[in-house]
């Protein structure tokens, strides 16, 4: 078991092992010692199937009292709509700020899970384990937690890091390929921003066969990424803001595919060689964005997506009074090292134009 210890002004430990979910109620109870606080679990429906009546089973048997929520997968229940369903059972449950919510699953589950433990009783505690591999490199580690409103993706949340994260990448193991490959835009990104030897070692391993065989250093170095980056800028308003390489305009394409046709790790994809591209242009090495779209396309991940001007618009804010004329697109400068570009947005936007 490889350990990870995260020292935000929250400080927590990520756990990482193959078989780690079978040790939860021992890990949990090196985190609360004798005391035995009530377990909320919070899962969906996919997840719960796979993984939830096996834990709750096994907190049970190590003495913690244990209920449990699930909700309809998928990001249209991320919604204050269920987060005001779990704070109702959370009430009939008699949680309180000596109890603990448990997040089970990917990073819906988690984020929607960890909104409700900072907003019940003004904040609870709460362990991740996260089940898919996007939520394990990226979305459970950080302490970025949020719903959606009908005005966009996580516009309500808070900044609230965990009690412990706990990654069994056996868990993987019942992703559908597409899921799994989905997680590994992410994985990609660290390579990309941080660790140039990190990217061409995933580079060499296109299968998810090569890739499981070595997951553990995987999900260590990606993780050991995050933590240098989160606690420099917990707060993202410095060093955190490179971990957003490829999203702003992954947000466009995920809005064109009216967040259906792509998934985040889709959208993520082409918009990290749309990135690069761009950047190409502006000081990025031109081998740069051909490595990383060859990566991607090995592994199956889209690297160009149509997008309407209007979208692209939308994304970037450009549509929106008093939305401000710049907008700051993270860059690689080199293939490991990413900083951020301050850009007007109308010249960005002519810009994408071209490279279509």
């Amino acid at each position: 078991m490889k350990t990870i210890q995260v020292n935000t002004g929250r400080p927590y430990r990520i756990q990482i092992g193959s078989g780690l979910l079978d040790q939860a109620p021992a890990l949990i109870a090196q985190a609360y010692g004798d005391r035995r606080p009530r377990l909320a679990v919070i899962t969906d429906d996919t997840v719960d199937q796979f993984y939830g009546d096996h834990l709750t089973a096994l907190l049970e048997r190590a003495g913690y009292p244990v209920c449990k929520f699930v909700f309809p997968h998928g990001e249209q229940s991320k919604n204050l709509q269920t987060v005001h369903a779990v704070y109702g059972f959370l009430s009939e449950n008699g949680i309180t700020r000596t109890d603990v919510v448990v997040a089970l699953g990917g990073g819906v589950v988690g984020a929607l899970a960890g909104f409700a433990a900072a907003t019940w009783l003004r904040s609870v505690d709460f362990i991740q384990i996260p089940t898919t591999l996007l939520a394990q490199v990226d979305s459970s580690v950080g302490g970025k937690v949020a719903v959606d409103l009908a005005h966009g993706k996580n516009l309500a949340g808070a900044f609230y890091q965990p009690r412990l994260v706990l990654m069994d990448p056996d868990t993987l193991d019942t992703l559908p390929l597409p899921v799994f490959m989905d997680g590994m835009a992410e994985v990609v990104k660290y390579g990309c921003i941080w660790d140039e030897d990190f990217f061409h070692f995933l580079a060499g391993r296109p299968s998810r066969q090569a890739l499981m065989a070595d997951i553990e250093h995987i999900l260590y170095t990606c993780c050991d990424i995050k933590r240098k980056v989160v606690m420099e800028d917990e707060l993202d308003t410095g060093l955190r803001m490179i971990l957003n390489f490829g999203h702003t305009l992954g947000h466009a394409y995920e809005l064109a595919g009216h967040y259906v046709e792509w998934t985040h790790g889709q959208a993520v994809a082409a918009g990290m060689c749309a990135a690069a591209r761009l950047g190409a242009r502006l000081g990025t090495p031109p081998e740069v964005p051909e490595q990383i779209e060859a990566a991607l396309s090995a592994l199956g991940l889209p690297t160009r997506i149509s997008c309407s001007k209007s979208d692209y618009a939308a994304a970037v804010g450009l549509d929106k009074k008093g939305a401000g004329a710049d907008i700051t697109l993270i860059l690689l400068d080199q293939m490991g090292h990413a900083s951020p570009h301050k850009l007007p947005k109308a010249e960005l936007l002519k810009r994408l134009e071209a490279l279509q």
